[in-house]
């Protein structure tokens, strides 16, 4: 079968396409093939071996993982003799973030407790923008944040997969909901329904009277004293990506700021395809719809990995698999 195959780290340059045996299902998974998949943080990081936290677990000077890729949406082609959830034909999709990744090919084994059906009312493109976004959006500001009726909630990095779909689970809520992105991306959250939209290369949100009562962070680029200071009292603070440095300086300091004042600033740590079921209802009640750019052909990836690095995507960058010799869409110029 067709992979993108990662034989060391680099810009995504040095990712290769090549022929590689395709999987073989044990007892307890699914063999799928795969539709579309989506570019992550996840592949920008792993890609090339930065920040070094990845080396750890991934492969000091090779990386272990020769496949990237985390999100998926396909359809079931066999089953392991273990597997009763699923039947051969099923459309799935998820997040493979803990099941050995693997997106950027055209096969995937899939252990069975991981997949979930894809929601019937959308395409598998469509599908395959919302596991690992969604999800983080969904832990971040439900799970984690206990967004309530009558907050100001602001996402950082408001642009991007999470949120743009963060501010469509938030509607649901009833809050007030600012965000922050770069000047190319403010229309587009205006439109999602933000109340009020900043430009992060003319706007510091942490420098500014404003304080909100949950705050949900793509970026983590300011001091984590700053964050509290925009935080109300007993308002919230999650991160979920972003400068591995501040992260560590919210862990260690965030637990002392939250003792001694009723402000909470914390580190999401992803639970991959918790809370899927929920955010295929929402799919299906057409309260949330991804907004992707694509889709892209499978040759593209390398590029749309450099892409989006660059920060320079708006939603979620989608590639489609199956029918990638027909794309005729070239990547976003850097």
């Amino acid at each position: 079968m067709k992979a993108i195959l990662l034989k060391k780290y680099g810009l995504p340059d040095v990712l290769e396409i090549g022929e590689v045996p395709k999987p073989i299902p044990n007892a307890q998974e699914a063999l799928v093939r795969i539709h579309s998949t989506s570019i992550n943080d996840w592949d920008w990081g792993l890609v090339r071996g930065k920040p070094f936290l990845i080396r750890m677990f991934f492969g000091l000077i090779k990386p272990k993982i020769k496949i990237p890729g985390v999100d998926i949406s396909g359809k079931v082609e066999a089953l392991g003799p273990g597997v009763n959830s699923f039947k051969i034909g099923d459309e799935v999709y998820c997040d493979l973030s803990e099941s050995g990744l693997g997106a950027f090919a055209e096969y995937v084994c899939v252990p069975e407790k991981t997949l979930y059906k894809k929601p019937h009312n959308i395409n598998h493109n469509d599908a395959s923008a919302l596991p690992h976004a969604g999800i983080l959006a969904l832990q971040g500001l439900v799970e984690m944040g206990k967004v309530k009726p009558g907050q100001h909630v602001l996402i950082n990095g408001a642009g991007g997969g999470v949120g743009t779909l963060g501010i469509q689970i938030l509607k649901s809520y009833k809050v007030k909901a600012s965000g922050v992105d770069s000047t190319e991306k403010l229309d587009l959250m205006k439109s999602l329904g933000f109340d009020h939209v900043m430009d992060y290369t003319n706007v510091d949100f942490t420098q500014q009277k404003e304080k909100y009562d949950l705050i949900l962070d793509t970026k983590s680029n300011r001091s984590v004293f700053k964050y509290a200071k925009s935080l109300k009292r007993n308002g919230s603070y999650i991160t979920i990506g972003g400068s591995i440095y501040r992260m560590f300086e919210i862990l260690l300091i965030g637990s002392l700021i939250s003792i001694f004042t009723k402000k909470r600033l914390r580190v999401l740590s992803l639970k991959p395809n918790i809370g899927l079921e929920r955010i295929s209802k929402l799919v299906e009640k057409g309260k949330l719809k991804p907004l992707v750019e694509g889709p892209y052909g499978f040759e593209k990836i390398p590029d749309l990995i450099q892409y989006f690095g660059e920060g320079k995507h708006k939603g979620k960058i989608v590639i489609e698999i199956v029918s990638s010799q027909n794309q005729s869409g070239s990547a976003p110029q850097s």
